[in-house]
């Protein structure tokens, strides 16, 4: 008997483990789908942001006009920002973007010293440090949407520090992008300098419309308001398909976990069955047994 009670015990919290796993499931799908309608609200304001770059840098060509942050890294300086997590059971979450961001960095020909690492979720830091990557700065990664707008505020007054005091005009994000509910890869999302075929390609659109927008805000500064918001809606983009990508790993970590403990309950409920059985067919034995001896004792009385 004390083999059942203890399979009982265990049925019982591999149900309530089972119990709190689905719960998570249900969870990560939720947040998942809530990540996804944010970057899809980004399209049109993004939009927006490139039909104004259009008509700003048509009239910077007809003019001859040179805006900065369009010219090439040249100091050989770099910032870069790795976005992780911050919580657990993700599955190799974490792992993947710093193995690919650490393989992405030291591909490029800067050096250690030049290099600015900074990190978003604690999560990616030991694998960082195990590569003998220098943290200049980490910050904790937002667990909400209503999060993610502070973060971004905070990281593009950095970005134009980085920019006026250490003259590093080379910055890059790594973070990990969603291909399904349960699938991701790692992404590259190239900051500074700008994009110039990025940048031609808006130039060379065709308008459509008959009349041109006109603005009186001097060229440079409404480039640079416009450039502004594009890094905006870039990092705000980045860590919403972060977020997306992190739960979409736990959905997928929740899922194999799910599976495995219905197997083990399979197994549990199997052992127990049969255990039971020997023990029902062991009081049988022992009532027949225990029948055949009063049989005998009372022919015995009788004879």
């Amino acid at each position: 008997m004390p083999a059942i009670d203890s399979l009982q015990r265990q049925i019982t919290t591999a149900k309530e483990l089972q119990s709190v796993v689905k719960t998570m499931k249900v969870l990560a799908a939720a947040s998942i789908r809530q990540y996804e309608r944010a970057v899809e609200s980004l399209a049109e304001y993004n939009r927006t942001i490139e039909m104004g770059l259009q008509i700003v840098l048509g009239y910077a060509g007809s003019e001859g006009h040179n805006f900065v942050g369009i010219e090439p890294a040249i100091n050989n300086r770099l910032a870069a920002i790795i976005l992780g997590s911050d919580q657990g059971m993700c599955g190799q979450f974490n792992e993947q973007i710093t193995h690919y961001a650490i393989n992405q960095i030291e591909q490029l020909p800067i050096a250690s010293a030049n290099r600015t690492i900074v990190t978003v979720g604690a999560r990616v830091i030991p694998p960082l440090e195990n590569a003998k990557f220098t943290i200049a700065s980490s910050f904790n990664m937002p667990s909400s949407l209503a999060g993610i707008t502070p973060m971004v505020q905070e990281l593009l007054l950095q970005i134009e520090a980085w920019r006026q005091t250490q003259q590093i005009n080379r910055i890059i994000l790594f973070y990990n992008q969603p291909r399904s509910n349960t699938s991701y890869s790692p992404h590259t999302l190239h900051l500074l300098p700008l994009d110039r075929t990025w940048l031609s390609n808006l130039q060379e659109q065709p308008w459509n419309s008959r009349t041109l927008p006109i603005f009186t805000m001097d060229l440079s500064q409404l480039f640079s308001q416009l450039i502004g918001q594009y890094f905006f809606i870039s990092l705000y983009r980045a860590f919403a398909e972060s977020l997306a990508s992190e739960n979409a790993s736990r959905l997928a970590a929740m899922q194999v976990a799910e599976q495995n403990i219905e197997e083990r309950l399979a197994e549990f409920n199997a052992q127990f069955q049969q255990l039971r059985q020997a023990a029902i067919t062991e009081e049988i034995l022992e009532i027949v047994a225990g029948s055949e001896a009063l049989a005998q004792s009372g022919e015995i009385a009788n004879g």
